[in-house]
This record gives C-alpha cells, sequence and structure tokens, in this order.
C-alpha cells in the first residue's frame, strides 16, 4: 500500500473514530454501519481520482460528486432520476428530510429515536467531515488542519450528550487524530528517507531507548493528552442541550421550600401526536379492574389570559407522605384507592411526574418538590423522570350525577380565580356557550351538554395537523371551523364553562394506553392529551372528555337512557389518525407535513448531469459512480433482498378467498424465514403447530408475540386441511408482532447479522441451483443424445 493510500485509510478512520462520539445520542447504531460503508466508498473515490492524476480541485468535485449520489440513494432513491441521480426533487426532498430532522432533535430526550431526518443528519454530517478531512490531509498533505472538523465533529456529540462517558469518546478521537499525524508524517519521511531511521546505541553497543526527537515528540502528545483530560473537569460543564427535554430543575435550595415558573408543556403535545412511528413513554402494572380511566396528568393549566392556558406560579415543599386530602372532596363521595407503578422509559426526560389524579402518595427516588394546589411533583434541581420506577397510590373517586347535580356553591375565592375570563376574550366565546346548555339547571348539566357538544352533536372533527393557535380570536375560529385536537378541545371547554361560572382548568398528561397481554398497560406518544377539570364543591375537580374519538367518556356524564349517541366508554383511547377526515381538494397546496410523508405528486426529475468546463467527461464521472455504488451495493444486497421478500409475502394484494392460501402460505415462510435470520432454522418435519411452539420456546416470546405465533400455525392449518379455507385478517401484525418479539430477546449484534447477513438468504442459492437443475434437464430432453458409433464388421 502506499503512503498516499495509507493516509487516506487513516484519515476516513479518524474521522470514524471522531465519529463514535455520536453514539450515546441516538436508540440505534445502525447508522455508523451505512457511514462507514459510505466514507470507504468516498475515500476510494478519492484514491481512484489522484491515481489518475486528476487536479486537486476535480478530485474534491469528484469526491463530493460521489457523496451526493451516495445519499440521494440511501434518502431519496423515490426522487431521484433511475434512482441515482439527484435532481430537483431529490434535493428538496433532503431539504425536508433535513427540516424534519432539525424538528426531531428539538422534540426528543436522549436517546432519541432514529428517524429519517435525524438519520440524514448524522450521515451526512459525518460524510462531510469526511470530506473535508480527506481534503486537507491528503488531497493537499496537510493534516495538522485536518484536526479542526474533527474537534468540531467530537464537540457536536459532547455538546448535547450528558457527559457520562464523555472522556472515552474524547481519547477515541484524539487517538485517531495523532493516528492521522503519525501517518502523514511517515508518509513525508518516505520522500527523504529514514532521518531517524535507527535507536541511538548504548556505550556498550546494546540498543538504546528511542532517540531525542522521537522521546519528545511521545512526551509532548502525552502531555497534551492530559492537559486535554484535565482541564475540562474545572471548568463548567455544558448540561443537556438539544436533545435534553429536561429543565435545569425548579427549586430554589436545599430545603422544601421554593417556587416554580410558568413552563408551558404544550410546546410538543401537537408533535408527539403527530410523530410518524409510536414510542412507548411508560409501562404501566396497576391493581384497578377498569384501566380504561386511568388518565396519567402531569401538569395544571389554570392560567387564562385570554389567548393561552398556562401553569400558574405556585410555591412548592416537600414530598408529603400521604398526601393530603384533595380539595374540596368530602367523605361522602364513594372512592377506591388504587396502586399503579409506573416504569418510564430510560429516554422520556420529563420535569413533572406522571400521575393518576388524585394522588394520595408516592414512592420514588430522587430530589422531587410538591405543589400543593396540583397536587403534582416536580423535579428539583435537574431530577427528571428518565428511566424511573416509581409507585403511585390515587384515589378513584366515583361520583353519582346527582351528587354534581346537587353540588353547593364552591368557595369565593377559588370562584373569582378559577373563574376568571379576560377581556380579550371574543363574546362569541361566551354567547355559544349560552346557547349550547340553554335549558340546563344546574353547572353539572351545563357541563355535560358542553361536552356531549364537541364529542356529539356540534359536528367537531378530530385533526391534529391543525396549529395550536395563537392570540385573542384562537378559541373563536375553533368554534367556527369545528377543526383540531385535544389542546383545541380542552381549551375551548375551559372557557365556556368560565363564562358560565363553573370553575375550571386544563389538565396535560396522558389519556389512557394500551393493555397488554401480561396485564401491563403500555403508554405510547400519541396517547399525549390534554382535557378539561372542572370544579364541584363536595367531588373537587372532575375531569371532561369533550375531544372526540380520544380518551374515555367519564361514567358521572353518560346518560342512561337506552339509545343515547355518546360514545363507548369503554373503549380506552384510540390512536386516531393523524390526518383530517376529510380528504383535502385537489387544488389545494401541498403542506410540508404530506410531503413529509410523501403523499404529493412530484414532477419528473430533470435528467441532465452538471458539466464543468474543465471536468472530467461524463461517462468517467458516471463510472466513477456506478463503481462506488457496486461496492456499496453489493455488501447491502443480502439485506435489500430480504426486505423485498418481506414486502412481496406481506403485502396488501391478493387477500380474498381465491388467494388465501397463497398468502398464508407466505406469511408462513416469512415467519420461518424471520426466526431462521434470528438463529432458529426450520424443521421441515415438524408439523405447522409444533413449529410455532419451536419458535416460541427458542426464540423466548412473550405471550403476545407467542398468541401470535401460534396463530399463523393455525391459519395455515386450516388451509392445508380444511375444505374451503377462508382468509384470516391480521396476519401480517403477527408476523411483525413476533418479529419484534424475536429482535427484543437477541443481543444487539444478533440484530445486526440478522439485517445485513439473514441466514435465510440461503434460498436464494437453493433457488438458483434449481432454477439451473431445470435448464440443464430442459436442455437435456430438447436435445437428443448422440448415437454411439457402430462397431465395423470385416
Amino acid at each position: 500500500m502506499s503512503g498516499r493510500s495509507r493516509l487516506a485509510l487513516c484519515a476516513a478512520a479518524a474521522t470514524l473514530m471522531a465519529a463514535c462520539a455520536l453514539l450515546p445520542l441516538v436508540s440505534s447504531a445502525t447508522w455508523i454501519v451505512q457511514v462507514t460503508l459510505m466514507l470507504t466508498v468516498q475515500s476510494g473515490v478519492g484514491a481512484a481520482a489522484r491515481r489518475v492524476p486528476l487536479a486537486r480541485p476535480l478530485t474534491v468535485g469528484a469526491q463530493a460528486l460521489v457523496t451526493l449520489v451516495l445519499l440521494t440513494l440511501v434518502f431519496a432513491r423515490r426522487q431521484a432520476l433511475l434512482g441515482l441521480v439527484p435532481g430537483p426533487d431529490a434535493v428538496r426532498h433532503l431539504a425536508e428530510l433535513l427540516r424534519q430532522g432539525g424538528e426531531d432533535v428539538g422534540r426528543y430526550a436522549i436517546p432519541a429515536p432514529l428517524t429519517d431526518g435525524i438519520r440524514l443528519m448524522l450521515v451526512g454530517g459525518v460524510l462531510l467531515i469526511g470530506l473535508i478531512v480527506d481534503t486537507l490531509a491528503v488531497t493537499f498533505r496537510s493534516a495538522a488542519p485536518a484536526g479542526l472538523p474533527l474537534l468540531a465533529l467530537y464537540s457536536v456529540a459532547a455538546g448535547l450528550s450528558d457527559g457520562g462517558t464523555g472522556w472515552l469518546w474524547f481519547l477515541v478521537a484524539s487517538a485517531g487524530y495523532l493516528m492521522l499525524l503519525l501517518a502523514e508524517g511517515r508518509d513525508r519521511l518516505s520522500q527523504w528517507g529514514r532521518v531517524f531511521g535507527g535507536a541511538a546505541r548504548a556505550p556498550g553497543g546494546e540498543p538504546g531507548g528511542a532517540v531525542a526527537p522521537v522521546r519528545t515528540g511521545r512526551r509532548i502528545g502525552a502531555f497534551a493528552l492530559g492537559v486535554a483530560l484535565v482541564v475540562p473537569l474545572a471548568l463548567p460543564s455544558l448540561r443537556g442541550g438539544l436533545l435534553d427535554s429536561a429543565g435545569p430543575g425548579a427549586g430554589t435550595g436545599a430545603g422544601g421550600g421554593g417556587t416554580i415558573s410558568a413552563v408551558n408543556p404544550l410546546v410538543s403535545l401537537r408533535d408527539s401526536l403527530n410523530v410518524d412511528q409510536d414510542r412507548t413513554v411508560m409501562t404501566l402494572r396497576t391493581d384497578s379492574a377498569d384501566t380504561s380511566d386511568l388518565y396519567l396528568r402531569i401538569v395544571s393549566l389554570d392560567d387564562f389570559d385570554g389567548t393561552t392556558w398556562k401553569p400558574s406560579q405556585r410555591h412548592i415543599v416537600g414530598v408529603p407522605d400521604p398526601f393530603p386530602t384533595p380539595a374540596g372532596l368530602s367523605g361522602e363521595i364513594a372512592r377506591t384507592e388504587v396502586t399503579t407503578t409506573v416504569s418510564a422509559a430510560d429516554w422520556y426526560a420529563q420535569d413533572w411526574l406522571p400521575m393518576p389524579y388524585p394522588p394520595s402518595g408516592v414512592r420514588i427516588e430522587g430530589s422531587w418538590r410538591y405543589e400543593p394546589v396540583g397536587m403534582t411533583l416536580v423535579g428539583d434541581h435537574g431530577q427528571n423522570t428518565r428511566g424511573l420506577t416509581y409507585q403511585v397510590r390515587s384515589l378513584h373517586v366515583q361520583p353519582t350525577a346527582q351528587q354534581l347535580a346537587t353540588a353547593a356553591a364552591p368557595p369565593p375565592a377559588l370562584r373569582r380565580e378559577y373563574t376568571h375570563v379576560p377581556k380579550a376574550l371574543p363574546g362569541v366565546v361566551a354567547a355559544t356557550a349560552r346557547s349550547v346548555t340553554a335549558g340546563a339547571a344546574n353547572h353539572y348539566e351545563q357541563a355535560v351538554k358542553l361536552q356531549d357538544w364537541f364529542t356529539v352533536d356540534g359536528g367537531f372533527q378530530y385533526d391534529t395537523q391543525v396549529e395550536v393557535g395563537s392570540g385573542s380570536q384562537a378559541i373563536a375560529r375553533f368554534l367556527k371551523d369545528k377543526r383540531g385536537f385535544c389542546v383545541h378541545y380542552s381549551f375551548a371547554m375551559a372557557a365556556m364553562a368560565r363564562t358560565l361560572g363553573i370553575p375550571a382548568r386544563v389538565a396535560v398528561g396522558f389519556a389512557p394506553g394500551s393493555p397488554q397481554a401480561d396485564g401491563t398497560v403500555t403508554v405510547g406518544l400519541k396517547d399525549a392529551h390534554a382535557w378539561p377539570e372542572l370544579y364541584f364543591e363536595g367531588i373537587g375537580w372532575t375531569r371532561f372528555e369533550p375531544t372526540p374519538t380520544r380518551g374515555t367518556t367519564p361514567s358521572y356524564t353518560r346518560s342512561e337512557t337506552p339509545g343515547t349517541a355518546l360514545p363507548d366508554p369503554a373503549v380506552p383511547s384510540q390512536q386516531a389518525s393523524t390526518a383530517p377526515s376529510t380528504a383535502p381538494s385537489a387544488s389545494q397546496s401541498c403542506s410540508p407535513d404530506l410531503r413529509r410523508l410523501q403523499e404529493c405528486g412530484v414532477p419528473s426529475a430533470q435528467a441532465a448531469l452538471p458539466r464543468g468546463d474543465g471536468g472530467p467527461p461524463w461517462y468517467t464521472a458516471a463510472g466513477w459512480a456506478l463503481g462506488g455504488l457496486a461496492v456499496l451495493v453489493l455488501p447491502l444486497s443480502p439485506l435489500l433482498w430480504r426486505r423485498r421478500t418481506r414486502s412481496v409475502r406481506l403485502g396488501a394484494h391478493g387477500r380474498g378467498e381465491a388467494d388465501v392460501v397463497s398468502h398464508t402460505l407466505a406469511v408462513w415462510l416469512e415467519l420461518t424465514d424471520t426466526a431462521w435470520d434470528f438463529g432458529i432454522p426450520p424443521d421441515e418435519s415438524q408439523t405447522p403447530r409444533g413449529a410455532a411452539g419451536r419458535i416460541v420456546r427458542l426464540g423466548r416470546l412473550d405471550p403476545a408475540a407467542a398468541a401470535s405465533a401460534h396463530r399463523l400455525a393455525d391459519a395455515v392449518e386450516q388451509v392445508l386441511y380444511a375444505p374451503r379455507p377462508r382468509p384470516v385478517a391480521g396476519l401480517a401484525d403477527d408476523v411483525r408482532r413476533v418479529t419484534e418479539g424475536l429482535r427484543g430477546a437477541v443481543s444487539r449484534g444478533a440484530r445486526l447479522r440478522a439485517a445485513l447477513a439473514p441466514r435465510s438468504t440461503a434460498r436464494v442459492v437453493w433457488g438458483v441451483s434449481a432454477w439451473w437443475a431445470a435448464v440443464r434437464g430442459r436442455v437435456a430432453v430438447r436435445l437428443p443424445l448422440p448415437s454411439r458409433p457402430r462397431d465395423s464388421v470385416g
């Protein structure tokens, strides 16, 4: 290997070593594999261009062109011409992904999910740094300045991470940079000979230690590394970052007092409802017999200024044990105590503690403070929920409609505070509230009429694409348009209730999650919710649910008349579609969200490659690009073939009765191949039921995934033995559920092996072998065997 090639290899390795500091920022490390392959192609193109040789600017241009083609191939293949050439549509798609990635960076805590936008930012950023390092160190033969982009790459990672293992990544990045400097020095010396080729000898003739220049260089390097590691310990640390949602803390000291500021928790609620892929935020285990009413409340918003709702500045104290009785709750109201254990995800960093309301006690580790008015807990001095498991005792209050209807008037001070409506609120809000509740005999009937108007009678539609809105006309605009999501409904009902003299506030948290087969309840990002709470003396703060298709209707607001049109309260929170219920007109301009979902039509891409006056011919550039793509695609071909096969087998084609056999067998083959990829080879001697049991046993599947595997086996036995097989719904979802179960039960290395080198690709070899045997058989049939010559008789 020549000195220049060795230097190029060291430059790529140094970039990868510095990029390793980004690994803790995201939940998946698969992007580093993409970066490794693409950096190899980028470096190889540079080596080929320098060997031609091309001028330095043309070498950099060729590398940049191939880098753009690689990014297009990976992230914008559908928008590119021939899936390769980046046209205007591909560039716009990449720009949209970068915008989406910027939003995702501000939305998620560390480690963030590896969305397409974040993946493009990571891969594209590392490739850009790699191109700069290669240009400086190899093309222009100046390795020392190449440390600046490497330092920038490490600094970005250090500024965003929480610093737990920052010193380790610094050592890795520093080692890569020193390796690059040594490689450049060796390359320079090789052009002049071995200046310091031999070691000094001791007086006795024995080889001594390193010569003075070498010893000095080693000492300088060791001293620089030591200073770089020690000095940051004495400097103020940088906590948090763009990906950390936890705030700086709430308390003002080590005591039990202090205040909490009015931080609005609604900033990311709409983003949580619109995530492309739902993520589990918390897992609950409760002794409640009915989980459909298990709302998790984070904070209450009680300060209404006419434009928005936000939490008031409140005094906080030490966490009491037990909690005091909720304000306004009398002993005549039926209640049961419920115990719930909450396990927060290790990426969910929330300052406020999600709890069922009203809480009566909590067991939790860490530094927390109690806000008595809202009965909420808030983290002190950076404390948050990330990775915590805690236990909450709460009251399931069960008032009757009669008790709510005959509730006494609230205390004057509470009534003044929670019925205050600013003068800026449009008059149409109060007028609409009076119109909707006409004929109601008390505050309870007024509240039920408002709830029914939003959910049933008013013609409202649930739509998370609507902006939250601001300004004094936001609520009036929502009442006119009748489209929105939980923020709009809760804000509007609470404001309308206040105009009627009913004390009201808005609660923010999570709607009931999804029950699982093991008895737990999972709460996801799309369960984020807001709802109004109205005060009734003797009962206290009482939940209402005005948002259509979300949450559950409280039992104390349901009509007992047969044939009521109220929603079914037994149905837990559904993950409603984030799209509007009616399709937009064809003439409507395409929104950024629709472009992100690739729901918009795109014009044909331009086919012209840019030409430079002094650049290489187009066929040379195309040859380099195709060669680089071949180097990239060949190692990824098993992954691509496997994804294509899975998509065809689980696709939405041929689901009728005429295709039930082929579809069921294809789905079953996908299940066995997936198990094979995770190390469970198929056993053709077993029945479908036995094979499913074997997969469940060896794959250590959870109960939900095991049930899916057995349902697939039952479907296969039906199509094999039933006289008239009938289609079974949800088989593709069962395969995906089993796949997630297998994935969760193995190590990260096994998951990478299953993705990049799936064992089931052996079917390709079998298929080619069978095809070749069939071809040889057909040829042998069509070509007669040559006749043997007869022996002559002389």
